[in-house]
């Protein structure tokens, strides 16, 4: 199963290396689409947390964005396939930096940056071009369960000279990151169950998310950098950095985004939702 899970996303990626990536966002949302029409169970727990999220909304306002928050997350991977076979002339050409002397005034301090974000936009695109317009990052990441694809997966994420960073003995080598001044990207939007999670307001309800953020800015004194990545017109991308943090847990914890893929998995909340949406 695994092998022919590797054989279809390989068939895919060849086919949208040779779209232009106009095309490739189109086909991208229709998959996207299309996803939403068959996967009853995704779509379900979406309406769901969009109900509890926003129940002032219609029952067809929520249908019409869950539609398009999938048709989003077909447009993130198809587009991923297609920017890692860009060249990185072809990558600077694709994007708009705003706030990237912020970054720069966070390197200047000496003790590495953390940049963070959470599954919004295009994350993983905005982690690919960082070294292109500032310097090289280490991204801490989870294995996707096919080992092939994470393969594939870790050349796209690797090719401009970010490292990935996976959890076996990830705070020994964050830190040696940190200390050597380089920058450390990572992602704190997902409910967690781990003892050191922090409790936050999520649309009313708790939700526990990481605090691992902000214990390692406290401990290294490294400056914090919220970033993200947007959609521009034309298959091209705004990458956006924010002011530069100071370590708060709480306040760190808050800056996470209302994230779509959250609201897809179920991971947003303590509690399930209370209400319901009709499909």
């Amino acid at each position: 199963m695994r092998a022919l899970e590797f054989a279809a996303v390989r068939a895919v990626s060849g086919i949208v290396s040779l779209l232009p990536m106009r095309a490739v966002r189109r086909c991208g949302a229709a998959l996207g689409r299309l996803a939403y029409a068959v996967d009853h169970s995704h779509r379900r727990t979406a309406l769901e947390n969009l109900a509890a999220a926003f129940p002032s909304r219609s029952k067809p306002d929520l249908r019409g964005l869950t539609r398009a928050m999938f048709a989003h997350f077909g447009s993130l991977l198809l587009e991923l396939m297609k920017f890692g076979t860009y060249s990185p002339g072809q990558m600077r050409a694709a994007i708009d930096v705003e706030g990237e002397d912020r970054a720069r005034q966070a390197y200047d301090q000496q003790r590495g940056v953390l940049f963070f974000t959470g599954h919004f936009g295009y994350w993983e695109i905005m982690a690919i071009v960082e070294p292109l317009h500032s310097h090289p990052i280490s991204v801490l990441a989870r294995p996707l369960d096919n080992a092939r694809l994470n393969e594939m997966l870790e050349r796209i994420r690797t090719r401009t000279g970010n490292t990935v960073i996976y959890r076996q003995g990830a705070v020994r080598k964050v830190l040696r990151e940190l200390a050597a001044n380089h920058g450390v990207a990572l992602l704190i939007d997902q409910h967690i169950h781990t003892p050191d999670a922090v409790k936050v307001d999520f649309f009313g309800r708790p939700a526990a998310t990481t605090s691992a953020l902000a214990a390692l800015a406290l401990r290294t004194g490294a400056p914090v950098v919220p970033v993200f990545a947007l959609p521009l017109p034309g298959g091209r991308y705004r990458l956006v950095s924010r002011d530069v943090r100071a370590a708060a847990p709480r306040a760190l914890a808050l800056d996470a985004p209302p994230v779509a893929r959250c609201l897809i998995h179920g991971r947003s909340w303590s509690s399930p939702p209370t209400g319901s949406a009709t499909r």
